[in-house]
C-alpha cells in the first residue's frame, strides 16, 4: 500500500476537512467535464468503480468534495480473489470509504477463462459483468480510465491489427447495463492523478501484478512506452486526438453499413443480390455491421473476405457456408443467414413481461441474456416517435401474435413472418415483442406494425434496436 506522509492507513478523519478542501480543483474539472458527458447532470446517479488503485481514488475523493451540489454518490469494489492481498485491499477501502463518507459495496467475483481466452481478458469481463448487474436504471458507472490509457488501448489494438472500431480505443461514454459507462479523466494524464492523490495525503493501493511483464500492457507500459515518450513526449494528448479521429470515421462507417444494410435487410437475413451491388469494401462493412448487430462476435480478416466474396458469388444451388466461433453463416439462393453452429437445445420458459417507458429513457435491459432494446432518433428511421408512445410492455412469444406489416395489407402471424424470414429457432425465443396493451406494435428490430411506422407527415423518426448481446466495455 502506497501512503503519503503523515496519512493513517487506518483512515483518520483528522485530515477529511482539509482534504475536501484541497479537492475542489480537480473536482471543478470533473463537473465541468460531467456536465458535458451527462445530459441531466448534476441530478445523477454515480457509481464509482474503485480498484483501490491511485488513479480511482483520485476520481472517488475528488467527487466526494462536490456531494453539495446534489447528485447521489457510491463505490463498488470488485474482488476478483486472484490476489492473496485482495482482502487487505477491500478493508483499505472500506476504511477509506468511511472517511470520505462515500457508500460502498464490495462484489466478490470468481473468474473462469473460456478456452484460448487471458486470465487478464477473463478478469475485466468478470469485473464489468458484475458490475453491469448492479447498476440501477439511469445511474452511471464512473471508470478512471486517464489519457496513458487511452494511449495504450490504441497501441495494443493496433498491434493486433484492428480497424477504425479498435482504434477509436475507449469512448467516454458507452452503455452499460440498465445505465452507462462514463469515463471522465480521458483527457487526464496517470502522472497528474498521482500527483495529485499524493497532495491530499491520500493513500492508495498497489496491485503487484501490474509489475508483472508477462501481460501485454505491462510490458508496453514499463518496456515500450518509456523510450516512445522520450523521443515523442506529447505522444499521449497526440494519440488520444487520433482516437477521437478514429471514432468519427467509425460512426460515418456505421451510418453508411446502417443504410446498407436497412437496403438489403430481408426479414433476418440479407439479399445477395443487394449486397454484390456494393462495392467490396461496404461489402464487408455492412456485413460486419449486420453481424454484430445479431450478437454474433465478427469473423477474421480471412473469413469475411470468404463471405464477401466466394460466397457471394457462389452459384445460387450452391448453399455455401463459413463458421467460426459458435456462429455459422450460410447461404440459401438470395439470401445469408447466421445461426449458432452447434445444435440448439429446446428453449427455456421465457420471462416475465416488463414495463418500458420510453419517455423515462430510451433503453430496455432485457434478462437473462436477452440482450439490449434502445430507441433513437434518427431523421431517416422507420419508427413514428409520436406514434410509439408508453407505457409499452415487452413481452416473449407464446404464439398467436400478429401486426400488419404494411400499410392498408392483411394482420400477419408472427410465426409466419419468422417462417419466411428463416430466423434461427434459437434467435425466435429470445425476440423481444413490444405491446402497447393487445396490440403487437414491433418484433425485435425485424418488423413494425403500421400504426407505429414512419410515414410522409411524420415529424419525429427514430430507429428501434436490439443488440443481441451488450457488448462488453472496453
Amino acid at each position: 500500500m502506497n501512503e503519503a506522509p503523515g496519512a493513517d492507513p487506518d483512515g483518520a478523519h483528522a485530515h477529511s476537512r482539509g482534504r475536501r478542501r484541497g479537492s475542489k480543483a480537480l473536482a471543478a474539472g470533473l463537473s465541468s467535464r460531467l456536465a458535458q458527458l451527462l445530459p441531466h447532470w448534476p441530478d445523477v446517479s454515480l457509481c464509482i468503480a474503485w480498484s483501490g488503485g491511485v488513479d480511482s481514488t483520485a476520481l472517488l475523493a475528488a467527487l466526494a468534495a462536490q456531494r453539495p451540489q446534489g447528485f447521489q454518490l457510491r463505490a463498488a469494489h470488485v474482488d476478483h480473489g486472484l490476489n492473496p492481498d485482495s482482502r487487505r485491499w477491500s478493508a483499505h477501502c472500506r476504511r477509506l470509504a468511511r472517511e470520505l463518507g462515500v457508500p460502498l459495496r464490495v462484489l466478490r467475483v470468481t473468474v473462469r477463462r473460456a478456452r484460448g481466452e487471458s486470465l487478464e481478458e477473463a478478469a475485466r469481463i468478470a469485473r464489468y459483468r458484475c458490475l453491469a448487474e448492479q447498476l440501477a436504471e439511469g445511474e452511471a458507472l464512473l471508470t478512471a480510465h486517464n489519457q496513458d490509457d487511452q494511449l495504450e488501448t490504441v497501441l495494443l489494438q493496433l498491434f493486433r491489427g484492428c480497424g477504425l472500431a479498435g482504434l477509436a480505443a475507449m469512448p467516454p461514454v458507452a452503455p452499460l447495463g440498465r445505465g452507462l459507462l462514463v469515463r471522465p479523466l480521458l483527457e487526464r494524464t496517470r502522472a497528474d492523478l498521482e500527483t495529485w492523490v499524493r497532495g491530499q495525503g491520500l493513500p492508495w493501493v498497489d496491485d503487484d501484478t501490474n509489475a508483472d511483464e508477462r501481460f501485454d500492457r505491462n510490458f508496453l507500459r514499463k518496456r515500450v512506452l518509456p523510450a516512445v515518450r522520450e523521443r515523442w513526449g506529447g505522444v499521449a494528448s497526440a494519440v488520444a486526438r487520433s482516437a477521437r479521429h478514429a471514432a468519427e470515421a467509425q460512426q460515418l462507417l456505421e451510418a453508411l453499413a446502417r443504410a446498407d444494410v436497412d437496403r438489403a435487410c430481408d426479414g433476418a437475413a440479407l439479399s445477395v443480390k443487394a449486397l454484390r451491388a456494393l462495392s467490396g469494401p461496404r461489402r464487408r462493412n455492412a456485413l460486419r455491421f449486420w453481424i454484430a448487430g445479431r450478437g454474433w462476435t465478427l469473423p477474421d480478416a480471412r473469413r469475411l473476405e470468404e463471405i464477401a466474396g466466394a460466397v457471394l458469388e457462389a452459384r445460387p444451388d450452391a448453399h455455401p457456408q463459413v463458421t467460426w466461433g459458435s456462429a455459422r453463416l450460410e447461404r440459401h439462393a438470395d439470401r445469408l443467414t447466421v445461426s449458432a453452429a452447434a445444435g440448439q437445445s429446446e428453449a427455456p420458459e421465457p420471462p416475465p413481461e416488463l414495463t418500458w417507458d420510453v419517455r423515462g429513457g430510451a433503453r430496455c435491459d432485457l434478462p437473462g441474456g436477452r440482450g439490449v432494446l434502445a430507441l433513437e432518433p434518427d431523421p431517416h428511421g422507420p419508427v413514428d416517435l409520436d406514434a410509439l408512445q408508453g407505457p409499452l410492455s415487452v413481452r416473449w412469444r407464446r404464439g398467436g401474435e400478429r401486426l400488419r406489416v404494411r400499410r392498408g395489407g392483411a394482420r400477419r402471424a408472427l410465426k409466419s413472418l419468422l417462417q419466411e424470414g428463416r430466423v434461427p429457432l434459437a434467435e425466435r425465443s429470445r425476440l423481444p415483442l413490444i405491446f402497447r396493451g393487445a396490440t403487437l406494435l414491433a418484433a425485435g428490430d425485424l418488423w413494425l406494425d403500421e400504426s407505429v411506422r414512419a410515414g410522409s407527415g411524420t415529424r419525429r423518426r427514430g430507429r428501434l434496436i436490439w443488440m443481441r448481446h451488450a457488448p462488453a466495455p472496453g
